[in-house]
């Protein structure tokens, strides 16, 4: 049985490969009891295969996945872990209640257990008034509730939540960061992946962030911001089109272009004067500035060379 004493989650040199793409390519970590760890990355980092290996749909081809000190793939590892996956995996015929029925005799739920399990479920999600509707009929944010309410039926100490809120409107995004929230107050780990910077630096302890199947930085917020760019700010430069910098002269001065915009850093506020007077000498029109501190989204656009939703 697991015991306390272990970590909810330590992963230890993982490998998956598909064909000829290494999908995972030697991830280490460990997550701690009560934390929210973050999983950042653009499509095909390798989250998801991360997260479906932890959950057992994928099997790794090299490397080791411990549950609370035991293997992933043994029964108490498994009764450990909760799992929301991004695609709704939920009955559309069924009520609210029904479907928690389903998933908490699947883990062998029955009887009390298994009517407090489904009221708890219901209450956390905000669905008690709802309980008996057809899940065809409910809201898209609604569905997403029951679909995380689905993967904690059985109380797991620890749940994986991969792209919780994909698609669900502003009012239940923020629904869905207070249930989170709860959990953690409850002491449960939480695992979460997200495309949202935002997110990840209002739920998550510590953020790792994976690019090409590696993790390139591992923190938390501060200390990934603080490692990537000091003390120093970031300056967004917008120039006309007519007058745009060459490749030559942005990489003389550490720039790099995203989305039309020119982006530097500067430890003092006053460079940026001999930053635009460069870009005045060369010929290039500027037509906006902005100063601001470097954010998870800087520190991620300047350890990949991309934005995260792209």
């Amino acid at each position: 049985m697991p015991t306390h004493n272990h970590m909810p989650l330590r992963i230890e040199a993982l490998v998956k490969r598909f064909g000829g793409v290494t999908a995972v390519d030697g991830i280490s970590l460990e997550v701690k009891a009560g934390e929210s760890f973050g999983l950042l990355g653009p499509n095909g980092a390798g989250k998801s295969t991360l997260i479906r290996s932890i959950v057992g749909r994928v099997r790794p081809n090299s490397g080791r996945i411990l549950v609370y000190g035991e293997p992933a793939e043994s029964p108490s590892a498994r009764a450990a872990l909760g799992w929301v996956p991004q695609e709704l995996a939920v009955y559309p015929r069924l009520t609210s209640r029904e479907n928690l029925a389903a998933f908490g005799r699947y883990h062998g739920l029955a009887g009390n257990e298994l009517q407090q399990a489904i009221a708890w479920c219901l209450e956390w999600a905000a669905l008690a008034d709802r309980a008996d509707e057809v899940v065809n009929r409910l809201s898209g944010g609604m569905k997403r509730r029951l679909n995380m309410a689905a993967g904690l039926i059985h109380r797991p100490r620890t749940v994986l939540m991969d792209e919780p809120t994909v698609g669900v409107d502003p009012q239940s995004r923020l629904r869905i960061f207070e249930m989170i929230e709860g959990l953690r107050r409850e002491g449960m780990a939480v695992i979460y992946t997200t495309h949202y910077m935002e997110e990840a630096e209002r739920l998550c302890d510590r953020i790792a962030i994976v690019d090409h199947g590696r993790i390139i930085a591992l923190g938390t917020s501060d200390e990934l911001i603080h490692s990537a760019f000091g003390s120093r700010r970031e300056v967004a430069v917008r120039f006309a089109d007519s007058g745009e910098p060459g490749a030559a002269w942005m990489e003389q001065h550490g720039g790099r272009r995203v989305n039309g915009m020119a982006h530097f850093t500067v430890e003092q506020p006053a460079e940026i004067a001999t930053l635009l007077q460069g870009a005045a000498r060369q010929g290039f029109e500027v037509l906006d500035v902005t100063l601001h501190r470097p954010n998870l989204e800087s520190v991620f656009l300047h350890l990949t060379g991309r934005e995260l939703r792209e």
